[in-house]
């Protein structure tokens, strides 16, 4: 199949669109990816890139197509308009290409807005159209604007609807999606879990072979890993550190990455003197973060309390699943299910600093044998239920992309 992929972030960008359209040019379909000028998440155009730098190129067998945008720097009103130029950007495009393609396949984190290219491209040419819901709108635009104008949300939502509505199949990264977006009035044949997977390089590595001198800390350690955004809730560290250090506990935690709230949380570190306890390390490239992963006791997981935080499955429960590591998480809803139910580590309720510390001293507690158990439980869980091979099966399945099932099995 000749598929065309829409997906406002791709390489450089870290997401894991990368890894699903270069394994679907290994299963030999042609693959186009119509995506904006990376700037995500320092919030300007990586090196190398501009207006009129690199904006076709072929990356992994995949085509790329960069389509002008503005850059979301750091502030409400750039990332309005970086969201609204993508899809300026993909009208006219998606109007006056000649370029033919079998499907359209919408990888929608946010803004969802960056699926309507997609749903232009799909109709003009009367071909079908499947989406990859990883973000909920309205109500992710809410939480990060703080929107409550009414005439507003009635037209986001009416935006929607109509890319759901003009989508043969909704895939939904969390079951929890599915009930949502149901209740929206969505026909529920439509609706499909297809959770998310760990690229191959995210594996169980030997720590030994794998010294990191910026973890070279004798404390118990804690690793979190990704985008250090206001959403991740992680200012909770801030809070469950001041209580740890009162109590003289020997833990630490490792913040691996950038984002939008790392200066805030950087300078509340040093204000509250919790220098010994948080610890920052720059973003890494993602095949280096299963070394990380390799140096630690337990990798952390949080979300800030929300009305979405419950639905949401992150790419990042995925990675540690994969590693092979104990998890601690701080969260509510699905992510507190799905650990609970992997016997892979241990989750409090999102938000709740005390509870944190107390589990913190508890994990703590327990032997290297115990903490391995956890590790090889964790390990199990990914193989059972998020081994890549077997969903990329079922994504080919579901999107008709082979004509027989002797083909999908291969």
């Amino acid at each position: 199949m000749n598929i065309l992929v829409i997906s406002q972030y791709y390489y450089p960008e870290q997401f894991r669109i990368n890894d699903i359209c270069k394994e679907l040019v290994k299963r030999g379909h042609k693959v186009t990816v119509l995506t904006g000028i990376p700037n995500y998440p320092e919030g300007k155009f990586f090196k190398g890139y501009g207006f009129t730098k690199k904006r076709k190129e072929v990356i992994d067998g995949v085509n790329v197509i960069r389509i002008p945008i503005i850059p979301r720097r750091k502030n409400q009103i750039m990332l309005s308009l970086n969201y609204l130029s993508f899809v300026i950007s993909g009208f006219f495009w998606s109007k006056f290409t000649r370029k033919k393609f079998d499907k359209v396949f919408i990888y929608a984190v946010s803004p969802m807005f960056q699926a309507l290219p997609g749903v232009w491209y799909s109709k003009r040419k009367k071909i079908d159209c499947y989406i990859y819901v990883l973000d909920l709108w309205p109500e992710s635009v809410q939480l990060v604007t703080k929107l409550k104008n009414k005439f507003v949300l009635k037209i986001i939502n009416k935006i929607v609807d109509y890319i759901y509505k003009n989508c043969k199949r909704i895939f939904t990264s969390s079951e929890s999606f599915v009930k949502n977006i149901y209740n929206r009035g969505h026909d529920k044949n439509k609706l499909f879990f297809w959770p998310q997977y760990a690229e191959e390089f995210y594996i169980p590595l030997d720590k030994g072979k794998y010294m990191k001198d910026e973890m070279n800390s004798k404390r118990f350690k804690i690793v979190f890993a990704g985008n250090i955004g206001y959403a991740q809730g992680l200012d909770i560290l801030i809070d469950t550190a001041e209580i740890l250090k009162k109590e003289n506990a020997q833990v630490i935690f490792y913040l691996i990455g950038d984002g939008r709230a790392k200066e805030e949380l950087q300078k509340k570190v040093i204000e509250k003197k919790l220098q010994d306890y948080i610890k920052f390390i720059d973003r890494q490239p993602a095949e280096k973060i299963p070394e990380y992963y390799a140096n630690t006791d337990m990798a952390f997981i949080t979300l800030k309390k929300n009305l979405i935080s419950d639905e949401i499955l992150p790419a990042k429960l995925q990675s540690y699943f994969a590693c092979g590591v104990p998890i601690l998480g701080s969260a509510d809803g699905e992510i507190k299910q799905v650990i609970e139910k992997s016997k892979a580590g241990f989750c409090v309720e999102s938000g709740d600093a005390n509870k944190l510390a107390n589990q913190i001293k508890e994990c703590m507690k327990l032997s290297k044998d115990d903490l391995k158990k956890l590790g090889i439980n964790s390990r199990n869980f990914y193989k059972e239920n998020y081994e890549k091979q077997k969903l990329l099966n079922i994504l080919e399945k579901e999107m008709e992309l082979r004509k027989d099932e002797e083909n999908v099995q291969k």
